[in-house]
């Protein structure tokens, strides 16, 4: 059987590779790199080409992919601006390697898991078709509740939450997850998707690179994906936590701007930079050369055209005219690659296919009209050198891009309008399909609605900036609630419009929110200031922006001016729930349980009946330590839901406290069946099994709970502790001083240290321990009754640990 026909892509790449000139010096040191063994010091890691708009990146990178295939034998991928995931970068890679022969067998197993575990989630039953609060089982997953730990064990998920089951909200989440998948791994593989598949990946790399001499990934558009990108493959580069990567990979990255110096600038020496410029004057002309185009005034126009920047001269290269053409010397390339075009409807399409940001084929119907997009004039655009992407979506090259859409917007205002009201109308059309009524504030959190919405407001202001920026400014409030990733596009896409439409106004707000953003750490707390101070929004408008940058401030653990947001936003908006419940996480945390279960009590009133605020009420009168009154909320809780696992959770914590370590094991072994990754139960359980003298049972507890949430001193406290009990003093130190090299204020564990050295004999270090968790902590009366027994009996003898 012979071998399949290439297919249309291959051959256009070919032509593309055929015709490739220059770039000598930077071919040679990535061939070079080839020939030093991963063990030799000169051995790089890492390319960064780097360069302006133009100057030929993406050409390069696929001569580079070329260079690596045929002749040195590599199995590559190439990543770009299309994904919009890490977990989509990784199916991108697996894809390509496929095609290559190499199948990830396991990983694509995984991975398909991942999507229809995700489609079930995103499907799931809207509130109102199911008993029980509507607005209520919304609330956590709008005030963040899981991710910031308010909620007992899932605290070790923050910040890697995946936006999905949080839409649900939290009594979703448990139904729709906990209840709905068996295996608690599919639960923890949708909560957190890189966390899970990575793994699986690396080992899927490790046996593909056995085989072959080299791996080499590339990641192409890196200005685009970097922000989605750049901590993922940092960590793979300089952590095993996701795995180890075979020696033998190289990673391509290629985009406009530097690599951040904070995150890259550890790995100066294993990172090869490539600074491109624009083509010589040489190089050009062996381009024009090698197309047949040596006709001198032809090929000094070309030049002047171009600026010697490859797209250009690569795209006039195509259609070069004759020295008769040569006649408006004030002529843009653009307008001289349209004056050649001599089909008025691919001039026209050209032009239109520039107005959406990308391109599919839907698109571009949309973009030219039914009529006009038969008789494959996709196909014919998408050929175009000025056109990049693969299969299935395109993007017009920004040098080619920005004055077609300059043309446009100059030469006709009113086309220009309509054009683009008429495919932001096209876009809501998309995104209420995929919503099925979805409120919008958790449509941010979802892909199918959230890419459409953004495409959306992309057009609106680009056809009216000024009237189209105020529900703009207002929408981002909700991209803001949804997280830091969905912030950034929302903010990226007005600066993009603002630029486009050239709108000042429009493109000023963009890049103030860009930076007001780029900390993910702050997540949206100075972009609520911003549009607090100067987006003119509404009553309704600031008391959302009021909850948002409380929330947010929550996690930034500045407790007074959130709990100050929260109550501006009561004053707005007397009936928000998430501001009074934002109050009442406040008390509790800072322990004003009086103010707290005040604050749950309006919640209650305004969502009479739900049973996430008798569990609310429950919790914060376990951590006021009123046990009773505790269980008295939980119990009724866990009966109108068995699945409640944090419930469960909570009331086996206060067992354990009230001296019922059976019950409690009861309670915490229903939890951890219904979560598997319930972190926080983990640990408690552990304390219990302990206690009832089951050493080993706890210690495999600890072990689950370090592999969910590693390099937490709390955990490694708790293994000190587990050890010691048992009579494990050497095991037990070992792991306090991991727990004090993590938190040297670790007043707890210097305690506990202290009782394992007097358990070997170590009486000065026991009192120096002792000695220093009262001086960091001078209300520690556990410590200091413990020193004082210590000085006043040299015996010692047998004692209670530190609680």
């Amino acid at each position: 059987m012979g071998r399949a026909r290439p297919s249309l892509q291959e051959l256009i790449q070919r032509r593309e590779n055929a015709g490739f000139v220059g770039r000598r010096r930077e071919l040679d040191a990535f061939r070079d790199n080839f020939g030093l063994p991963p063990e030799e010091g000169r051995h790089r890691f890492v390319f960064h080409v780097r360069g302006h708009a133009g100057v030929g990146k993406t050409w390069l990178v696929r001569r580079l992919e070329q260079v690596a295939r045929q002749e040195y034998g590599a199995l590559t991928a190439r990543v770009d601006e299309t994904v919009g995931s890490v977990p989509e970068a990784m199916a991108a890679i697996s894809a390509q390697f496929h095609r290559q022969g190499k199948e990830f067998t396991a990983f694509d197993r995984r991975l398909a898991t991942y999507r229809q575990r995700r489609h079930e989630a995103e499907s799931a039953p809207d509130a109102a078709e199911r008993p029980g609060p509507s607005t209520g089982s919304m609330v956590a997953a709008r005030t963040g509740l899981a991710g910031l730990g308010l909620v007992p064990g899932v605290g070790a998920l923050a910040g890697a939450v995946d936006p999905v089951p949080l839409a649900e909200g939290t009594d979703r989440l448990r139904a729709a997850l906990s209840s709905r998948f068996r295996d608690h791994k599919d639960v923890q593989l949708v909560l957190d998707p890189v966390e899970a598949l990575t793994p699986l990946l690396v080992r899927e790399l490790s046996e593909a690179a056995a085989a072959v001499p080299w791996l080499v990934l590339f990641f192409d558009t890196y200005e685009r994906v970097g922000a989605l990108l750049d901590p993922w493959l940092h960590t793979l580069l300089t952590s095993e936590r996701l795995g180890r990567l075979p020696a033998n990979t190289v990673l391509v990255l290629a985009g406009q701007t530097r690599l951040d110096p904070g995150r890259w600038g550890e790995l100066a020496d294993v990172v090869a930079e490539l600074p491109l410029e624009p083509f010589t004057d040489a190089e050009a002309r062996h381009l024009l050369a090698a197309k047949g185009i040596t006709e001198e005034p032809v090929v000094r126009e070309v030049l002047r055209l171009s600026g010697r920047l490859p797209v250009l001269v690569s795209t006039l290269a195509e259609n070069p005219g004759t020295s008769g053409d040569l006649d408006d010397p004030s002529a843009t390339a653009v307008e001289r690659f349209l004056k050649w075009e001599p089909d008025p409807v691919r001039r026209a399409a050209a032009l239109a296919g520039a107005l959406p940001r990308r391109l599919n084929e839907d698109v571009f119907r949309a973009a030219v009209g039914e009529e006009a997009a038969g008789a494959g004039l996709f196909g014919w655009l998408r050929a175009l050198p000025f056109v990049g992407g693969r299969t299935g979506s395109a993007r017009y090259h920004d040098v080619v891009r920005a004055p077609m859409l300059r043309l446009q917007r100059t030469t006709s205002p009113q086309r220009w309008s309509e054009a683009h009201t008429r495919l932001a109308e096209t876009f809501a059309g998309w995104r209420e399909t995929a919503a099925g009524g979805l409120d919008p504030r958790d449509g941010w959190k979802l892909d199918a609605w959230s890419g459409p919405r953004l495409e959306e407001w992309y057009h609106l202001l680009c056809a009216r900036p000024s009237a189209a920026l105020p529900g703009a400014l207002r929408d981002g409030i909700d991209a803001c609630d949804a997280g830091p990733a969905v912030a950034r596009r929302w903010a990226a896409t007005l600066a993009e419009a603002g630029e486009d439409a050239d709108s000042e106004e429009v493109r000023a707000w963009g890049r103030r929110l860009e930076g007001a953003l780029r900390d993910e750490r702050r997540r949206g707390i100075e972009a609520m200031g911003l549009l607090l101070a100067r987006a003119g929004l509404d009553t309704a408008g600031r008391a959302a922006a009021h909850v948002v940058r409380g929330w947010h401030r929550r996690s930034a653990e500045e407790n007074d001016a959130a709990l100050e947001d929260f109550r501006r936003a009561i004053e707005l908006d007397p009936e928000d729930v998430r501001a009074h419940f934002g109050c009442a996480a406040i008390h509790r945390l800072t322990g004003d349980f009086t103010a707290a279960m005040d604050a749950l009590d309006r919640v209650d009133a305004l969502e009479p009946g739900a049973t996430w605020v008798q569990r609310e009420r429950g919790e914060t009168c376990r951590r006021a330590g009123r046990y009773e009154e505790a269980l008295a909320l939980l119990d009724p809780v866990i009966e109108a839901d068995p699945g409640d696992h944090v419930a469960l959770g909570s009331r086996g914590r206060i067992k354990a406290v009230l001296g019922r370590p059976r019950e409690a094991l009861a309670d915490l072994d229903r939890a951890i069946a219904l979560n598997g990754d319930y972190t926080w139960a983990l640990v408690r359980r552990a304390r219990v099994r302990s206690a009832l003298g089951d050493t080993a049972g706890a210690l495999d507890d600890l072990d689950r709970a370090e592999e969910l949430a590693p390099d937490t001193p709390g955990t490694l406290g708790e293994r000190g502790d587990v050890h010691r009990f048992a009579g494990h003093y050497e095991e037990a130190i070992a792991a306090y001083d991991r727990a004090l090299a993590l938190d040297p204020g670790y007043a707890w564990a210097l305690g506990s240290r202290a009782m394992a050295h007097e358990g070997l004999g170590r009486r000065a270090q026991a009192l120096a321990d002792l000695a220093r968790a009262v001086e960091l902590n001078p209300g520690y009366a556990w410590a200091v009754a413990q020193r004082e027994r210590l000085l006043n009996s040299p015996e010692g003898g047998r004692h209670d640990g530190p609680v």
